[in-house]
């Protein structure tokens, strides 16, 4: 993006908090700390999710006959309670949950989503319409602000502020989220170049495999995202809509190194009961 040098004066004591906060990382000067909570004061802020939880679940099965893969238990509650505690503790209270055949279990147990502290809607996906025609049905509910998009299936550590502002300092339709993996190939795997993602191939022959950087099923979108939607169904975000974009020059990639499972195959779920910890409040 654009920048102009200024000059500004500031009281020591606030200057120093500012240095205090840079940390050759996250914060890599003064001016790109000053930069950073400037944007973060005066950028509209991001309240609403939509949290993909309509997939069939197959390779889950036979957990997934009666159960929607989204309410599975991890220590004792529901995968997607999880992740709706992550929101709520970054103030994104307008939730969307997109479900599929077994959405009443859902529905059931978090109702209007008021003793979760949230507010919770729901639609209902007409068969396999596949994720982006489940992001397609929500157009109406979110095509005049940011919004989160989020996968039902996965449990992150990510500090959902960092990511909005790296978006927000940027002109990317979409900003994904990205962890690195061992078994990259299993997923939407990114080449990226500075923070562009250049390219975005989901579950690539491993031999043809270039990167260890994958999505991470998380993204800040923008409503110009609807326009790039396929008018068809089944749409897929991964195939159809981040494939182009990558090599548009719209999508945008941050990487986040804290715990990430994706629930996908028995396999993940194991790793995730045993790698997933009871409080994460207390790791963020």
């Amino acid at each position: 993006m654009d920048r102009e040098r200024i000059s500004i004066t500031v009281r020591k004591n606030l200057l120093a908090k500012l240095d205090s906060t840079v940390d050759g990382v996250k914060i890599r000067s003064r001016s790109h700390a000053l930069d950073y909570y400037l944007s973060k004061a005066l950028s509209p802020s991001v309240s609403k999710a939509i949290i993909l939880c309509g997939g069939m679940g197959t390779k889950m099965r036979p957990f997934t006959y009666e159960m929607p893969k989204a309410m599975l238990p991890i220590h004792g509650r529901p995968l997607l309670e999880h992740t709706i505690e992550l929101l709520k503790r970054y103030q994104i209270t307008q939730i969307i949950l997109s479900v599929g055949d077994l959405g009443d279990k859902i529905r059931d147990h978090f109702g209007s989503g008021e003793k979760f502290g949230v507010r919770t809607t729901y639609l209902r996906q007409p068969g396999a319409v596949g994720t982006g025609g489940a992001l397609a049905m929500a157009e109406g509910m979110l095509q005049n602000e940011t919004f989160l998009l989020m996968h039902g299936d996965i449990l992150a550590d990510i500090d959902l502020d960092d990511l909005i502002s790296f978006h927000q300092e940027s002109d990317y339709v979409c900003s994904l989220a990205l962890t690195s993996a061992s078994n990259a190939a299993d997923f939407g795997v990114a080449q990226v170049k500075r923070n562009q993602i250049v390219a975005f191939d989901e579950k690539p022959d491993p031999k043809d495999s270039a990167s260890n950087l994958v999505n991470a099923g998380i993204a800040i979108c923008e409503p110009a995202i609807f326009a790039l939607l396929p008018i068809r169904t089944p749409c897929s975000l991964e195939n159809d809509v981040f494939h182009p974009m990558a090599t548009q020059g719209k999508l945008g990639g941050y990487f986040f190194a804290g715990k990430w499972f994706d629930i996908g195959t028995p396999k993940h779920y194991e790793q995730a009961l045993k790698g997933w910890h009871k409080n994460p409040a207390a790791s963020l």
